[in-house]
């Protein structure tokens, strides 16, 4: 039976940025950015490449709160990367969405990641 995920479990105190009745948006409890919010489905997901029989309606429901949880972080910020890892890189067998803002200023955004959409 799969682990439940740690902030699932209860055993952590959380500060919840959204919430729906199958997905919960919290914000890290170790995070590693000015802004690091994550994205669960509160059933067992095992990752994006592997849905483990969730039905399409959680996923549309997680990318749900994936948008509005970015929507807010990038009106405050002006910018947000959302990502998910897999593979090696996915330390939670659970699939998560990372909704983060890093910290840099505008002039540094632009130019690490030029003016594509200007």
């Amino acid at each position: 039976m799969p682990r439940r995920h740690q902030a699932l479990s209860g055993s952590i105190p959380l500060e919840v940025a959204a919430e729906t009745e199958r997905v919960l948006a919290c914000h890290h409890t170790n995070p590693s950015h000015t802004v690091h919010i994550v994205v669960i489905p509160k059933e067992h997901v095992l990752s994006q490449t592997d849905l483990a029989g969730a039905d399409e309606g959680l996923l549309l429901e997680l990318v749900q709160v994936v948008r509005q949880v970015a929507a807010q972080v990038e009106e405050e910020h002006g910018s947000c990367p959302v990502v998910t890892n897999l593979g090696l890189y996915q330390e939670s067998k659970h699939l998560h969405w990372h909704v983060l803002y890093r910290g840099e200023d505008e002039a540094a955004i632009l130019q690490t990641y030029g003016h594509h959409d200007r």
